[in-house]
């Protein structure tokens, strides 16, 4: 008797190329694919090659104003953001920025711009330093989904997991397992 070897983990779960078939995407990730490889001295390259791996769940948008705040201490660098960057109102001084991203809306460009900031792409940045040398790269916050306040079990003692009711009343879903009228009686 043999012993069966176990293939339930044989699996691996890490992206090796990105599920999209955007063809700049794929392009971008040929180029990062050779720095990473052919570049020394830190992994810079490493790391914007495995988020152009992400899913956009994992590629959260960064807004303007997280951006201003963390290059307050860091004037004359250059934001990397392999993501989104969105608009923000709250903020009215945008300073100086040199901003690389996959993405950038409409008003957060314009705004960028008018305060005299530059956009580059990844392309350009490969150029300018392909080592990261004077970046700083930047993520949005990936819990700030709505869905994810759902996650855990509502009503249990010390979790805060917001449940799926329509209203919240006394009416709904108060009270399960307390009354006959709200579900059961325990």
């Amino acid at each position: 008797m043999g012993i069966d070897i176990v293939h339930k983990k044989d699996r691996k779960v890490h992206r090796k190329e990105p599920k999209s078939q955007n063809v700049y995407l794929r392009l971008l990730v040929k180029l990062y694919r050779f720095l990473s490889r052919r570049t020394t001295g830190g992994n810079f390259n490493k790391v914007i090659l495995r988020r152009l791996f992400m899913s956009r769940q994992n590629r959260p948008a960064l807004s303007l104003a997280r951006i201003v705040r963390q290059m307050k201490s860091r004037p004359d660098k250059t934001v990397v953001v392999v993501g989104t960057v969105t608009d923000d109102k709250r903020i009215f001084e945008v300073p100086n920025l040199k901003i690389c991203a996959l993405r950038v809306t409409e008003g957060a460009r314009s705004r960028i711009i008018k305060a005299g900031g530059t956009i580059i792409t990844f392309e350009q940045l490969a150029v300018e330093s392909p080592l990261g040398q004077n970046t700083v790269l930047l993520q949005g916050v990936r819990t700030a989904r709505e869905a994810n306040r759902h996650f855990g079990a509502p009503g249990l003692p010390k979790t805060h997991a917001k449940p799926f009711v329509r209203l919240r009343s006394r009416n709904h879903e108060m009270a399960r397992g307390k009354r006959k009228s709200r579900g059961y009686k325990a």
